[in-house]
């Protein structure tokens, strides 16, 4: 038997957004094999921060760790979008060293997850679906080294990573700008189920699923 345990924020923990449709964690319970089991440990609005926390409360049997956290950490440094600067390099700059400062922090809460599941599945996060297409545009470029570090750090520690921005890639996939619809959370529950199916021997080479 398999445990799966769902850690992070809203990404799974999207219940409050679906207008009565069903969330992550009931579509993945839907999906996986008889005899397996699912728990959602995670929290809507949870940060980097927020995960030792739910990792001090994971079910003593919990055997597979799905991670999706990061998105709410970004959203916090969003005002640099709007930072006064002279030239192009300076906004790069920016968003480079708070793409650094992400990465450190996610690297550290990784490890404690690591130490209970050294192939826990971790996720990107995704563009969101905002109304004014040209901020769209600025929010996808601006994810992009933060998803990077996230890849990276997934590459390095052989883990498998679901791309989310792949996964969630139409409108009718959010509720809202940025959370998962029940359309969109059947997407995600059957990329982590799929995952979670085909590699029953959690190989150590990564993976990208999308």
């Amino acid at each position: 038997m398999s445990h799966l345990v769902l850690l992070g924020d809203s990404t799974f923990d999207n219940g409050a957004y679906t207008a009565g449709g069903p969330a992550v964690i009931s579509q993945v319970r839907k999906r996986i094999p008889v005899g397996w089991r699912a728990t959602l440990a995670a929290v809507d609005g949870a940060t980097m921060a927020d995960v030792a926390a739910q990792l001090a409360r994971l079910p003593a049997d919990a055997e597979r760790l799905i991670l999706s956290i990061g998105g709410n950490d970004v959203l916090q440094q969003a005002d640099i979008l709007g930072a006064p600067v002279t030239t192009s390099a300076e906004a790069i700059e920016l968003i480079g060293t708070a793409a650094r400062r992400f990465e450190a922090a996610y690297r550290d809460m990784l490890r404690p997850c690591l130490q209970i599941d050294r192939h826990t599945t971790i996720c990107t996060i995704y563009s969101g679906n905002f109304p004014e297409p040209a901020f769209q545009r600025i929010a996808e470029i601006a994810l992009t080294p933060f998803n990077d570090a996230i890849i990276r750090i997934g590459v390095e520690h052989g883990l498998t990573i679901l791309d989310l921005r792949l996964i969630c890639n139409a409108p009718t996939d959010y509720a809202g700008s940025i959370e998962p619809s029940s359309i969109g959370g059947g997407k995600i529950a059957e990329a982590i189920v799929s995952a979670a199916k085909n590699d029953r021997s959690w190989p150590r080479s990564a993976r990208i699923i999308g």
